[in-house]
């Protein structure tokens, strides 16, 4: 039943990523087209299309990086049941909402199957053109490898516990 939670909240959490990210490039591709917006510091809003992968490596492999994306959401979805960490569910709600935005991008802005490129305006000028979804990703990443680490360390109280329980040890007081 726990499971079905996790399931539930990483769909809902998806889904806002996907709309917010949506929307967001909806705004750029109108309102960016012709100019740029710069806001505080390096910050500028300026619109770019990647048809590539991160950093713009890979550009012309759309169709591979669309189907690697659709394996791994898969992967993640079937793993949700089998997660312990409280953690595991959220990390996985924004890998797949991240990677939903940009699929999206992929197969409705291009001439062909997956051939699209992803809308991107979040401009520091010192790294590469980002966007929501690719935000959602990189912080739904860092929630998974969090929940990795700390669920590979047991609780200190089922420690305790473990120990209490082993007779001659000393934690039982014999």
């Amino acid at each position: 039943m726990a499971a079905l939670g996790r399931l539930r909240g990483a769909l809902l959490l998806a889904a806002v990523v996907v709309l917010v990210d949506q929307l967001t490039k909806h705004w750029a591709v109108n309102a960016l087209d012709d100019r740029t917006i710069d806001l505080v510091w390096t910050l500028r809003l300026n619109l770019a299309f990647n048809t590539g992968m991160a950093f713009s490596q890979g550009t012309g492999i759309g169709p591979v990086i669309g189907v690697v994306g659709l394996l791994v959401v898969v992967g993640l979805l079937i793993a949700i049941g089998r997660a312990s960490s409280p953690l595991y569910g959220p990390a996985v709600g924004l890998i797949i909402g991240g990677a939903v935005g940009n699929l999206a991008d992929r197969l409705f802005r291009g001439p062909g199957w997956l051939r699209g490129g992803v809308v991107d305006f979040i401009d520091l000028q010192w790294w590469p053109i980002f966007n929501v979804a690719d935000i959602a990703l990189t912080l739904g990443g860092a929630l998974l490898i969090l929940s990795t680490v700390r669920n590979d360390r047991p609780a200190r109280h089922e420690e305790h516990e473990v120990r209490a329980a082993v007779p001659g040890d000393g934690g039982d007081g014999a």
